[in-house]
């Protein structure tokens, strides 16, 4: 099982840093970066993911990411009925909570990460 969860966190760097297209790293003059990014962050944090989203509606930044943070969300909810398959479901769930970690780094250090595949979806999402 321990070799297992190292592959597959290979596989997850692997695939973040293959597939992240260029990133927009924002400046420190950036007020909108530097007041919401806290905020930003939680939107990897499973439900508090509707905190910036309902709250910060003037901020792109804090959207941004809030709205990446609820398809994750709507992913993990998916992911937690295969949970119960032994190790798909766990190493599913693991790599979940590795890209939510990786998010909630990104917004506190104010960068505008699109997390791969994720982004996509979120683009579509219009609030």
């Amino acid at each position: 099982m321990k070799l297992v969860t190292q592959i597959l966190l290979h596989v997850v760097c692997y695939m973040l840093r293959k597939n992240m297209p260029d990133k927009k790293t924002a400046s420190i003059a950036d007020k909108d970066v530097e007041v919401n990014k806290t905020i930003a962050a939680l939107s990897y944090a499973w439900i508090l993911c509707l905190v910036p989203l309902l709250t910060k509606r003037g901020s792109k930044f804090a959207q941004f990411h809030a709205k990446q943070g609820l398809v994750l969300f709507i992913v993990e909810i998916i992911a937690s009925l295969v949970f119960w398959f032994p190790v798909f479901g766990q190493l599913l769930m693991l790599a979940l909570v590795v890209v939510s970690v990786m998010g909630i780094i990104k917004a506190l250090n104010g960068e505008w990460w699109e997390v791969p595949y994720i982004y996509e979806w979120s683009k579509k999402i219009n609030l």
